[in-house]
């Protein structure tokens, strides 16, 4: 499933640069409240789906938080691809509930590098922020630069 919305992503990132983005591949942009609460829907509802069969197959109490991470993280892969500046902040409801259920099963290792890779989702979503804002305002005329006396 990963690799097919991974892929998904590669395509529309190629379109982007393809389609002359100023050589960006996308552009950030917010989600359409309409998308947001689809996105969050299937949040729910696949978490909700979900739980049962990660149960069945011997998952790590509390399955839902299993789920849940394994949802957002399909959902942020999908919103990277879209370009959604929301992506990052799903990554981080992905780790404020999978930094907790690896620490309490044992896995320090990968709960504090979740936990570094949490700073840095934080820090991409305020990169995307910013772009995403430069690329809404309007553009401003700038006065000539001054010449008179460049070549002396």
């Amino acid at each position: 499933m990963f690799i097919s919305v991974a892929a998904y992503g590669w395509y529309r990132w190629r379109q982007g640069l393809q389609a002359g983005t100023h050589g960006h591949a996308i552009v950030p942009g917010w989600a359409s409240p309409k998308v947001r609460i689809g996105m969050l829907a299937a949040m729910i509802a696949g978490t909700a789906a979900l739980t049962p069969v990660f149960d069945s197959m011997g998952s790590y109490p509390p399955v839902w938080a299993d789920a849940w991470t394994f949802m957002g993280s399909l959902l942020a892969t999908y919103g990277m691809a879209r370009g959604w500046t929301e992506f990052w902040l799903i990554w981080v409801a992905v780790d404020i509930v999978g930094v907790p259920l690896l620490f309490s099963a044992g896995y320090f290792a990968s709960a504090f590098m979740y936990l570094f890779y949490g700073f840095f989702t934080l820090a991409g979503f305020f990169v995307w922020w910013r772009a995403d804002r430069r690329e809404s305002q309007p553009l401003r005329a700038t006065a000539e630069p001054e010449t008179a006396g460049a070549l002396s």
